[in-house]
């Protein structure tokens, strides 16, 4: 252990530097928003303001919002830009409008001086779907995003060009589920 030790500090005498991360949360398995919720919890509690724009999940009521909304209104600002899922709307010109709404409500959080931590929860599904432009997004992060601002964006499907640019990429592995045997999602658990 006493090697072990000094090797670990010996390792960490190198990690100097401090910036603002890009983090995505990606794959089919559960618990992408789940842990960026609990990021921003974190930062909460750390005094860091946030913001979160919701995609695609509309007007669902999740206990993340309804926490946020209801107990932590002054630290973190929460949007939501969607009617809901792409299999319910059926209307990709309203998907798009309300994806293109979300992306500049995101854009003008992340520049906001007084907000350290943004969650772009399910923005990878609007990517996939092409309702907004990877480029855009991609060059955005990289190029306009503050320096010590942290932005998560989360959702399945991520696209290369985001797992390419990105700090800090988790793919989530679904290993088993109980709606594979007809058990309905649960409050508290998956919403």
């Amino acid at each position: 252990m006493k090697k072990i030790k000094a090797a670990r500090d010996k390792m960490m005498e190198t990690k100097t530097e401090e910036k603002g991360l890009i983090v995505v949360h990606t794959g089919k398995g559960k618990g992408k928003s789940s842990s960026a919720f609990g990021m921003v919890m974190r930062c909460i509690a750390w005094g860091m303001p946030c913001a979160v724009v919701q995609f695609v999940k509309g007007n669902w009521e999740t206990g993340e919002k309804k926490l946020l909304r209801e107990r932590f209104a002054d630290d973190c600002r929460f949007f939501v830009s969607g009617e809901g899922f792409t299999w319910e709307t059926q209307d990709r010109e309203r998907d798009i409008a309300a994806a293109q709404a979300g992306w500049e409500i995101a854009k003008r959080e992340i520049l906001d001086p007084g907000v350290q931590f943004v969650l772009l929860d399910e923005i990878n599904i609007a990517l996939r779907y092409d309702y907004l432009n990877i480029d855009e997004v991609v060059d955005f992060l990289l190029h306009q995003k503050p320096r010590m601002t942290h932005v998560v964006l989360t959702g399945r499907n991520a696209k290369p060009e985001l797992i390419e640019a990105a700090d800090l990429v988790t793919e989530f592995e679904l290993v088993k589920h109980p709606f594979r045997d007809g058990v309905m999602a649960q409050k508290g658990v998956e919403f």
